[in-house]
């Protein structure tokens, strides 16, 4: 009898903690369905995050979103955070590094539709050279290291005529796959955030907006060419775990993020270093 009233009460205990269990479930269910549950986006500091804060201040409230920002200065937390539910969007990557990382990490991630924001616009820069036409030949210059940026920077290359590369190359082009090189340049990689510091050193160098930004170079003023955000893959945009496209909190941030007033702040703050792309 002793025996038996301790398995009764082993499996009330059970079946009450099934139920709490449950109940947490439910309620986090129902928040995530909840309109005016607060909505937690992720996003690393420059410009994301700043941009974040400028909605959340100015226009959220009015909106009716209630909105938190967690920030993060690494690029992969910001993923596995979304894919693990631990926030419920983030706002800081282009679709070469996205469609990447989810190769690589099996996640679901995907960008939200009419949700794309800006443009970290990647220039050439250079303190010796004023204008790109006298950039002579046999000049050393500086590319960022990192796959995805590197191809990059050697598309903006070819798309001034500098040079040209492989037929049908990607994402993830290098300069073993430049074809044509008629100003013989020579290329230099480094990390991203040494391009800046780089300049004295070399010709010129390609350097991303955000490094850009820290180094008080505008690629509106300062680059010899840099890149334009018209149908630019590598803009910045609201992204989800699949399936949470159309939560009516991440819709609300969407049509903020792409409003005239983020516009207006992006070209009031960045002077170009950052370019919206909507």
């Amino acid at each position: 009898m002793r025996n038996t009233a301790k398995i009764t009460a082993a499996a009330l205990a059970a079946g009450a903690l099934t139920l709490g269990l449950g109940a947490c479930g439910a309620d986090k269910d129902s928040a995530a369905t909840d309109a005016n549950a607060t909505l937690t986006v992720a996003a690393t500091p420059t410009p994301q995050g700043e941009i974040l804060t400028y909605i959340k201040d100015n226009l959220a409230k009015k909106a009716g979103l209630d909105l938190e920002v967690k920030e993060f200065t690494d690029y992969v937390t910001p993923n596995t955070a979304v894919q693990q539910g631990e926030v419920d969007a983030n706002y800081f990557q282009h679709q070469p590094y996205l469609t990447d990382f989810n190769k690589k990490n099996g996640t679901d991630i995907v960008a939200v539709p009419g949700a794309t924001v800006h443009l970290e616009p990647l220039g050439l820069y250079s303190q010796g050279v004023k204008k790109l036409d006298d950039l002579k030949k046999g000049a050393t210059v500086a590319l960022p290291n990192d796959t995805t940026n590197e191809a990059r920077a050697l598309k903006l290359l070819e798309a001034n005529g500098l040079i040209e590369l492989k037929s049908g190359v990607g994402y993830d082009a290098t300069p073993k796959d430049v074809t044509s090189n008629p100003r013989n340049l020579t290329f230099k990689e480094l990390e991203a955030a040494q391009l800046p510091r780089s300049l004295a050193d070399v010709d010129a160098a390609v350097i991303n907006g955000n490094y850009a930004l820290e180094a008080d170079l505008s690629p509106a003023k300062d680059a010899l060419v840099a890149e334009s955000a018209t149908d630019n893959p590598y803009a910045n945009f609201l992204a989800v775990k699949k399936g949470d496209e159309d939560d009516p909190r991440i819709q609300k941030l969407a049509n903020l993020l792409t409003s005239d007033a983020v516009k207006k702040f992006i070209e009031d703050k960045y002077d170009g270093a950052v370019v919206a792309a909507f």
